[in-house]
């Protein structure tokens, strides 16, 4: 059963309720009202009947402007029989329109008391009301019945029990009919989840929306709720085929980088079994002397040995980027900031470079104490420190420091080739290397990956600044913290 008809059926379910409980009322008090009021007026023909007692028996008299077509009197008597003797009646009850004589039927003296009831006469409904009459010693000697003829009243309640009946159906009916449009009308904007749902389970784009009617309605919050959360999908969706394409990309580089290096080993390894291991018998035997076998053996080694170590550094950055994407968490303690800026300007001094290697000012480091990993800083410098003197061929490098507010910005600059606008919002991507510095300069763009890595783990930033022909100046942020108390 869909949920369109069971809407509709409860709905209808509680309409007839509250239609059924409606006519019973509107019935219920019709009918009171009614019987209440030929109630009161028999009471009160009653009561202006003037009954007396003669020597003949009780006599009495109609009072004036009853209706004799629809109000009728007997006086029953108990004198001479106690079961009670009709002794006079009305002149409508002797003959009426169907020539039968009416006569209410009367109790036995134990049991006459001033009571209502209702009696039907040849096929013909009466209201009577009765009172018993005393003398003014207390006995009873007779009772008077006053009766109403209630065809007209039981007519009018079968027509509005009819009516209501047949409102009642007819509104019910209505009611479910109007019910199942309604119902329809309102849940086609689930309709519409629903298709849209079923197209992305299809296969269709990601980037379809569910339209909306009324923003401020269930349906329509249900609407927006579900488009969010397709965009959100579509965005992790999206996110998630740029990192299979940055991991397919980075296997691609990291496979390349390091073919080159073993490449160049097997072939220095490649001469020197040709140089130590030649066959005797073999015609195209290496003629070298004993000095130039040792220099070519020696060259050999040197660039297996150069190779070895670059691989090894690309091991070690290759290392360092899957533990930050393995979620890997640094051991922080406090640092004095100035004592690790001065062992890594004067380790950067025994670096190769052709630029001066400058320092200073650094007053803004005096008690600054940062919370991070002494090594993983350390290396963060060195990164930037090495970039410097690697694409700085002529002119300077400097370490400097400056503060802002709650946080202290180690800088390094340089006066080199500088890096193009269009490359510097990739330069923090994994293997990217700015498209002048490929062939001119060795590396294998991970560095500065790295590098934002060690900043954002201890909450910092890298901000850089570049032009091409210049130089390029880097800037780590790091957020200070109050000096600790020495125990």
């Amino acid at each position: 059963m869909s949920i369109r008809l069971r809407l509709t059926l409860w709905y209808s379910g509680l309409l007839a309720v509250a239609l059924v409980a409606f006519g019973v009322v509107i019935y219920t008090v019709v009918y009171r009202n009614t019987m209440n009021d030929l109630k009161k007026q028999l009471t009160q023909l009653a009561l202006s009947t003037d009954v007396s007692l003669t020597q003949f028996g009780f006599r009495s008299r109609a009072p004036r402007g009853y209706d004799p077509n629809s109000i009728y009197i007997q006086l029953i008597s108990y004198v001479d029989d106690k079961k009670g003797t009709v002794t006079q009646k009305t002149e409508n009850m002797a003959q009426n329109d169907r020539r039968d004589e009416l006569t209410f039927p009367h109790p036995d003296i134990i049991d006459a008391d001033q009571d209502f009831s209702r009696t039907v006469i040849n096929g013909m409904p009466f209201l009577v009301y009765q009172t018993p009459l005393f003398l003014d010693s207390g006995r009873l000697v007779g009772l008077l019945q006053v009766g109403a003829y209630t065809g007209k009243e039981e007519h009018l309640f079968s027509q509005l029990r009819t009516i209501l009946w047949i409102a009642g159906v007819m509104g019910l009916a209505a009611a479910f009919a109007l019910g199942m449009f309604l119902s329809r009308k309102a849940l086609r904007p689930i309709n519409r989840v629903t298709e849209a749902a079923e197209r992305i389970q299809s296969g269709s784009e990601l980037g379809h929306r569910i339209p909306r009617e009324k923003p401020n309605d269930e349906i329509g919050r249900l609407t927006d709720t579900l488009n969010s959360m397709l965009a959100r999908i579509e965005k992790a969706y999206n996110h998630l085929e740029e990192t299979n394409a940055a991991q397919r990309r980075f296997v691609s580089d990291a496979s390349h980088e390091l073919r080159t290096p073993l490449t160049t080993i097997r072939g220095n390894i490649d001469l020197l079994h040709k140089i130590w291991t030649a066959d005797e018998g073999a015609e195209e035997r290496m003629a070298l002397s004993p000095a130039e076998r040792k220099e070519m053996s020696l060259e050999a080694v040197r660039d297996i040995a150069d190779e070895a170590r670059r691989m090894s550094s690309l091991v070690g950055d290759l290392l360092s980027l899957a533990r930050a994407d393995a979620g890997y968490e640094m051991e922080m303690e406090p640092i004095p900031l100035r004592q690790l800026v001065d062992e890594a300007a004067r380790r950067a001094s025994f670096l190769p470079r052709q630029a001066e290697w400058n320092i200073g000012p650094l007053d803004a480091l005096e008690d600054a104490w940062v919370k991070g990993s002494r090594d993983y800083l350390l290396q963060l410098l060195f990164i930037l420190i090495e970039n410097g003197f690697k694409y700085t061929p002529d002119g300077e490098v400097r370490l400097f420091a400056v503060r802002d507010g709650e946080r202290i910005g180690l800088v390094v600059g340089d006066t080199g080739i500088g890096i193009p606008a269009e490359d510097l919002p990739h330069i923090f991507d994994r293997f990217y290397r700015a498209d002048p510095s490929r062939g001119q300069t060795s590396g294998t763009g991970l560095g500065l990956s790295i590098a934002k890595w060690i900043a954002d783990m201890h909450k910092g930033t890298l901000d850089v600044k570049s032009t091409p022909g210049v130089g390029s100046a880097f800037t780590l942020w790091l957020p200070l913290q109050e000096k600790p108390v020495s125990e």
